[in-house]
């Protein structure tokens, strides 16, 4: 008899189940309707531009975004960009779920690329992703499955298999000769580049290797207050610009994602030739700790600054003089640590090295 009433129980228990998971699928499939700010509310931002919009994106669930016609008033879009979260993503990552990181953005030969990074906080088992769509305006995003990825093994693994370095928070850089470039990297052995084929994946034979580090030879006592793993090098967030003949690599030092304890700060040097070497102002190579202050906490509105972007912007018939915009996000002091979308206008010095105007 006790047999006989469980079972319909157990039978509605399950239908129950079922029809719960299959509501939540809807839900997360169902786009929901954005929200407007004017205070943006983001980690890792860069962007783009098409025809009257300028489209942002940014770490978040499912990878957020947000869309503005003046730079002032955003659209939040609160469902992100991916519809669903690439299978390959979770075998690639142990433990990543949902939350994707550090993204990257660039037209080239008709198409949008986008890059996106697959991590867990402290760790460099990651992986950088790639979409791509003809345009923003009606995207028809296609996964193009993983660009590099870093394996860290269980630390009593052979250390020959791990990789230095942290394959996230990718930057997409053309050269001069139409070829496509990839920089990334956090911590370990800082800031790397590798060339790209057409697909934007790795070309054929082609190896990562190192352009920038915090540090060539680490103080001693100094320790990592984030991550027992990652070490001291506390270098991350490449982004390359180009600007007459140079080109310019902005990086961020010290740890971000800390609140009001954050200490974020952007660095840059520069190079004739995209893959190196870059110096500082005074000529220092940051391969060997190398790099020019450009922005930092002012301990008065941001604690710290960091994970940057450079754009230069449209000329158009209400704004025709040129302009090139910083864009990072900064801890704020009023908003108690929460980090927020920072832009300023740059100008060049007479020896073309960009200041915050």
């Amino acid at each position: 008899m006790k047999l006989k009433r469980l079972l319909p129980t157990l039978f509605c228990t399950v239908v129950l189940c079922a029809a719960t998971e299959q509501a939540d699928a809807q839900q997360r499939r169902r786009p929901m309707r954005p929200f407007k700010t004017d205070t943006a509310m983001v980690h890792d931002p860069v962007m783009a531009y098409e025809n009257g919009t300028y489209y942002f994106f940014s770490t978040g669930r499912r990878l957020q975004y947000m869309t503005t016609d003046d730079l002032h008033t955003f659209r939040v879009w609160p469902s992100g960009v991916m519809p669903e979260i690439p299978e390959w993503t979770h075998e690639a990552v142990p433990g990543f779920q949902e939350h994707v990181w550090a993204p990257d953005i660039i037209r080239w030969h008709n198409r949008w690329w986008l890059s996106y990074s697959c991590s867990t906080f402290g760790k460099n088992t990651s992986a950088i992703g790639l979409m791509s769509t003809p345009t923003l305006a009606r995207p028809q995003w296609q996964d193009l499955g993983c660009i590099v990825a870093s394996n860290s093994p269980t630390p009593n693994a052979d250390k020959s298999l791990r990789d230095d370095w942290n394959a996230i928070d990718p930057c997409f850089v053309i050269d001069d000769n139409d070829t496509p470039w990839l920089t990334y990297g956090s911590f370990w052995d800082g800031i790397q580049l590798v060339r790209l084929d057409t697909t934007m994946h790795v070309a054929q034979g082609q190896k990562p290797f190192t352009i920038a580090r915090r540090y060539k030879e680490a103080p001693a006592g100094l320790e990592n207050p984030t991550s027992k793993y990652a070490g001291v090098n506390a270098i991350e967030a490449p982004f390359i610009y180009k600007r007459n003949g140079w080109y310019y690599l902005f990086v961020s030092w010290d740890y971000c994602c800390r609140g009001e304890k954050s200490d974020y700060k952007v660095v840059v040097g520069r190079s004739k030739n995209v893959a190196g070497p870059y110096r500082d102002r005074n000529g220092k190579k940051m391969t060997e700790g190398g790099g020019t202050l450009f922005i930092e906490g002012d301990k008065a509105e941001f604690e710290g600054t960091g994970h940057c972007a450079v754009y230069d912007l449209p000329t158009t018939l209400l704004n025709l003089r040129p302009r090139t915009l910083f864009i990072c996000h900064g801890y704020s002091k009023k908003m108690h640590g929460q980090a927020i979308l920072i832009q300023k206008e740059v100008e060049w010095t007479k020896d073309g090295w960009p200041i915050l105007k």
